[in-house]
């Protein structure tokens, strides 16, 4: 057997429990809580289901999480550490798979320095759930909450913000806002600014001469439409030839329309992509490779999420929305509401993404933050 492709291979596994690892030690997947399926893990981060399987038995060795049958794997409780006590915040995410993970960590971080305890539920990208899943922790009495509603895929967005404005106890949205609505939107919030992140993406490319940027999405989810819009800005700004644009919601996102986008890229001559996000971007690493598309040389690639992208086929750079941060901020002001008896001026924060470049882009690794911007 070729040695070279197994050395690959151990090395992604290796790169994986790693992660795996960090995570659960640094509370991105607090004591207790559900780690994702096998197959999840292995569809977002684009590796094998026996690759991820291997590093999950690493973490079960280690004692670090627990396997129970019929349920799946959790990150195991530690004795001795202390639990939070005093006030109760409510916190509601689409997810804990993906994203919302390094969130998480933020705001438990802040809350249990605070002595506050933190109540989690996730919606599951449901707004059934999402509204019983509310009406449940106000009924527990939360004494506030944290909260990441399905605003995008409502007619009127408008109306629900003020619905959940309205709730008995202070309510700050984390990663949502009411764009459409400028001066009417009232909410108070804390967000990733997704369109600068994408400007920033293209201004990089650009910068590294390429004049030919395409832009490929997984357009059904809640930051394509500030992704694209930043998109085109950076386009208009930087007078980048028209490109192809590439969507596809996520449940259709797989092989097969990664070749298509190669394809489609190919045929617009694009020498460089945005793609939104990394699972995405891993797609178009393997379409490229077998349409024998070189990548940086022929194809430099630039994903949006920073989830995964470290251990992609290729290391892809990376548009990284600063989540750990974001939670930190969206708890310190909730408690800062909870302090000053809702009293206070009303928080409306937008936070711009870091780009990491590492192979995929042609350019030298690095750190690159454009906050002062």
């Amino acid at each position: 057997m070729d040695a070279r492709p197994q050395s690959a291979r151990e090395l992604k596994f290796r790169q994986l429990a790693r992660e795996l690892r960090r995570r659960v030690l640094d509370g991105t997947w607090p004591q207790g809580s559900k780690l994702p399926t096998e197959q999840s893990l292995a569809a977002e981060t684009g590796l094998s289901v026996t690759t991820v399987r291997r590093a999950y038995e690493v973490l079960v060795e280690q004692r670090l999480v627990e396997r129970r049958q019929g349920a799946g794997t959790f990150a195991s409780v530690r004795p001795g550490e202390a639990r939070p006590s005093g006030r109760v915040v409510g916190v509601l995410v689409p997810t804990t798979s993906l994203y919302y993970p390094r969130v998480l960590q933020g705001v438990e971080m802040t809350l249990a320095a605070a002595g506050v305890r933190m109540v989690l539920a996730c919606s599951q990208y449901d707004q059934g759930i999402e509204r019983e899943a509310i009406e449940r922790l106000v009924s527990a009495g939360v004494d506030g909450l944290l909260l990441v509603p399905l605003l995008h895929e409502l007619a009127d967005p408008l109306e629900r913000a003020a619905e959940l404005m309205r709730l008995p106890v202070p309510v700050t949205l984390m990663e949502r806002r009411l764009t459409a609505a400028g001066s009417r939107d009232t909410t108070e919030h804390v967000c990733t600014d997704h369109a600068s992140g994408a400007y920033d993406a293209v201004r990089h490319l650009y910068d590294l001469g390429h004049r030919r940027v395409a832009l490929v999405l997984r357009g059904d989810g809640p930051h394509a439409a500030a992704i694209t819009r930043g998109f085109n800005e950076a386009a208009a700004d930087f007078g980048l030839r028209e490109s192809v644009r590439f969507s596809q919601s996520t449940d259709d996102w797989d092989a097969e329309q990664a070749d298509e986008a190669v394809a489609a890229l190919r045929a617009d001559g694009a020498s460089a992509a945005l793609c939104f996000g990394d699972r995405e971007a891993a797609l178009l690493l393997g379409a490229a490779r077998r349409a024998g598309v070189r990548v940086p040389e022929e194809l430099a690639l630039v994903s949006y999420d920073n989830e995964f992208a470290d251990v992609a086929e290729i290391p892809l750079t990376a548009v990284s929305p600063p989540k750990h941060r974001l939670g930190r901020l969206a708890a310190e002001i909730l408690l800062q509401r909870l302090a000053d008896d809702g009293t206070g001026p009303v928080h409306q924060v937008q936070l711009r993404p870091g780009l990491v470049v590492r192979a995929s882009c042609g350019g030298t690794s690095s750190w690159l933050s454009r906050s002062s911007c």
